[in-house]
């Protein structure tokens, strides 16, 4: 199984990104300075490790009838090929900021060791009990994908997917047409969860890491860790978690505090 997806040595050229920061921004339900700032956030971090920025917009993207935020999914197989020598491709909501943009995430998660002494092993996918869990023996340099969970379940908010033909597979089976039309609760995040759960193919290059490395939530919502969960000044990123289904949240009025407190940190 491991070898399935091998790929064998490339040469990559001279001044290909690592890393490519991938948000995914819908253009007709968010305002252009809502945007602007996103893109700022993500763009100076970037432009700190060498790594590269990919904005694509929902409307880029035919998923049918099925909820906008699918667009996601091929949004990263597009990234794919716009970047086919970039090692890793970090996706992150544009209901979130980069907070610490001093944290290279080689040294912060993806190297071997580091991220073997992350990876949250023989744990529930989907908490609290699913008999599903994660590999106890999976190697860091054998992970193609890394994804954190919250109360409710996997949180693919903010995760990174590494780049080859596991992943290309891995996009292909979650926007496969039967899930999208299953209408599930939390469209692609509950297809996400079925699949992983479903697809040893799938769980078995899939890391578990502690959720504030990658996602630290900036309201408390008590079914989805609480307190426990929330940002803290000098963590990695903030994500307004929940902000756009909530009609009692704004999500631009949220993300003002947060893109002022960076700017005040860059300054």
């Amino acid at each position: 199984m491991s070898r399935l997806f091998g790929s064998s040595k490339e040469r990559v050229p001279v001044g290909t990104p690592e890393v490519v920061v991938v948000t995914l921004i819908d253009e007709e339900n968010m305002s252009k300075e809502y945007i602007g700032k996103v893109q700022e956030n993500r763009r100076y971090y970037a432009s700190r490790h060498g790594y590269a920025t990919f904005f694509p917009n929902v409307t880029d993207y035919n998923f049918g009838e099925s909820p906008r935020s699918w667009a996601l999914v091929p949004a990263l197989r597009h990234a794919l090929t716009v970047y086919p020598h970039s090692l890793f491709f970090f996706a992150l909501s544009p209901h979130a900021l980069i907070m610490n943009p001093s944290i290279n995430l080689r040294s912060h998660i993806l190297d071997k060791k580091k991220l073997e002494s992350l990876m949250l092993k023989d744990k529930p996918v989907v908490p609290p009990d699913s008999v599903i869990k994660t590999f106890g023996n999976l190697q860091g340099d054998r992970v193609d994908l890394i994804v954190t969970q919250d109360g409710e379940g996997l949180a693919q908010g903010s995760f990174i997917l590494r780049r080859g033909d596991w992943a290309k597979f891995f996009l292909d089976t979650w926007f496969d047409p039967l899930y999208r039309s299953y209408n599930f609760q939390k469209a692609e995040g509950h297809a996400l969860e079925h699949i992983v759960q479903w697809h040893p193919t799938i769980l078995t290059k899939l890391a578990l890491i502690p959720q504030r490395l990658l996602n630290s939530y900036s309201v408390e919502i008590a079914s989805r860790g609480g307190k426990d969960v929330m940002y803290k000044d000098g963590e990695f990123v903030v994500r307004l978690v929940g902000c756009e289904q909530d009609p009692n949240r704004n999500c631009e009025q949220e993300l003002e505090m947060y893109y002022e407190k960076w700017k005040h940190g860059i300054a």
